[in-house]
């Protein structure tokens, strides 16, 4: 137990959003002693890692995996007693090219890929091996990223494979957008590849999210964090020497000796009149994309592949994830458990389509390119709608990104807009939580230092957790 000095030395953090990375900063800032109460607007926790029911099921709204190298999260799993539960899983990636579906799971799948003739193959891996090599992301962020694929993989790669992606993935944004992008995902899915095989091993844990984010919730509350969910903040007001003052939705409001934002760039524009008009304009200069994600439960798989890319520009998907080559489909009720993703930017009048819109064009896409497909397999249909998913990596993004530390006394915005060396996923923002820890929140804690890796007491799972066809695999990782 505290002493009455240590008590009254704490100050009062409120948090302002419940995702994961809101809950890191919370489980951070407690475990260094602090006060902390977190706020979250929706009725429940998680943000976009967050569960719900599909049919009978509960599982993660969208889709999320965990890879061997995402030592931040595995960290906090370890911490939190999941991670030894982890189970590990080799998967395969198809390619939707010409009304026709090849697996590309393998370097002799690559080497033979159809729809590119030899040079190009060649050329397309060479541009991912340099990809997977550089390490200067700045250098990268000042080049288009069309203009740096061209260059390194030729117009036949770049107009038959990258172009399509591109466009999948960002619709006509592709155009504004740096070469850090695909630097960034190509870094993450490198280190994804284990062996001399270049296996994929990618790990989920049982239960999912639901079950992280509630074991996770216990932890914050065993710390003494107050959570208050169905707590939207309208408006913060901050003033040297004083209190931070957060107005409520609800018309109330509470006092803090700190307040730190983990929301959009665009919502704490909006909350905190007092910024500066160069702040403002950094805040809202932040270009979001954001995601329509359709869940299916289906009476069985569509197909073996964990991710189905495709680069027929008529599929109005971004790509198909079936999610139960991962998962074990008794977590979901026996069933097969696809996701049907359509990244657009946050303004895209797509938003607009009605529910049976977004099905019925789904469904008769999944019809068009698996003619083995029945819509009588289809035993639950539900779909997500967020604007603000992740922040455009548009030309030289870091040196326009707002910082951190707002000029309003006591106010922090920590979000996954400071992402600047890899794509969204929870590893990155329990990085981005954890990263702030150690810097621009430290002076105002009197913070010890975290280790990269959360505690130097967590071990994190070693081969004695996986199947025995795969030590060898995960020793040599």
């Amino acid at each position: 137990m505290m002493s009455t000095m240590e008590t009254s030395n704490r100050q009062h953090w409120a948090i302002i959003g419940g995702g994961v990375l809101g809950m890191t900063l919370a489980h951070r800032l407690a475990q260094q002693g602090e006060r902390v109460t977190l706020c979250e607007a929706a009725p429940q926790l998680g943000g976009l890692a967050s569960a719900w029911s599909l049919g009978d099921v509960v599982w993660d709204r969208h889709y999320h995996v965990t890879l061997l190298s995402d030592t931040r999260l595995r960290a906090l799993l370890a911490e939190i007693g999941l991670e030894k539960e982890m189970r590990w899983v080799e998967t395969k990636t198809g390619f939707y090219s010409g009304g026709r579906m090849h697996s590309m799971s393998t370097t002799l799948e690559f080497l033979k890929f159809p729809p590119l003739n030899m040079w190009e193959r060649m050329r397309l891996g060479g541009t991912i091996f340099l990809a997977s090599k550089l390490r200067d992301w700045r250098r990268l962020e000042k080049i288009p990223v069309e203009t740096w694929l061209r260059r390194w993989s030729g117009r036949g790669a770049f107009e038959k494979i990258w172009l399509p992606l591109l466009r999948a993935k960002l619709g006509e944004a592709y155009k504004k957008t740096s070469a850090a992008f695909i630097w960034a995902h190509t870094q993450r899915m490198y280190k994804a590849r284990r062996s001399g095989h270049k296996k994929e091993m990618f790990g989920y844990v049982p239960g999912g999210y639901a079950r992280i984010l509630d074991r996770l919730a216990e932890v914050l509350e065993g710390e003494g964090v107050e959570i208050r969910c169905a707590n939207s903040v309208q408006r913060v007001d901050g003033c040297e020497g004083k209190p931070v003052t957060l107005h409520f939705a609800d018309g109330s409001a509470d006092t803090f000796d700190r307040v730190v934002f983990t929301t959009p760039a665009s919502i704490v524009a909006a909350a905190c009149p007092q910024l500066s008009d160069d702040e403002r304009r950094r805040f809202k200069g932040v270009e979001y994309l954001g995601i329509v994600c359709s869940s299916l439960l289906l009476k069985k798989p569509i197909s073996p592949y964990y991710v189905t890319n495709i680069t027929d520009g008529w599929v109005p998907l971004t790509a198909i994830i079936e999610m139960t080559t991962i998962v074990d489909r008794a977590q979901v009720g026996g069933h097969s458990l696809v996701y049907l993703p359509k990244y657009m930017m946050s303004d895209d009048p797509g938003f607009a389509e009605t529910d049976d819109q977004v099905r019925e064009r789904c469904l008769a896409t999944l019809e068009k390119m698996h003619p083995h497909f029945s819509r009588d397999d289809v035993l639950a249909f539900r779909t997500s709608r967020a604007r603000y998913v992740m922040a455009l990596p548009t030309l030289s993004y870091s040196e326009r990104l707002p910082p951190m530390q707002t000029s309003i006394p006591g106010v922090y915005a920590v979000n996954s807009a400071h992402i600047l060396k890899g794509n969204l996923n929870v590893n990155e923002t329990i990085e981005i939580a954890e990263d702030a820890i150690n810097s621009v929140l430290a002076p105002a804690i009197g913070a010890v230092p975290l280790p990269r890796t959360a505690s130097p007491n967590v071990t994190l799972t070693d081969e004695r957790h996986y199947d025995e066809t795969d030590r060898e695999l995960v020793a040599r990782s």
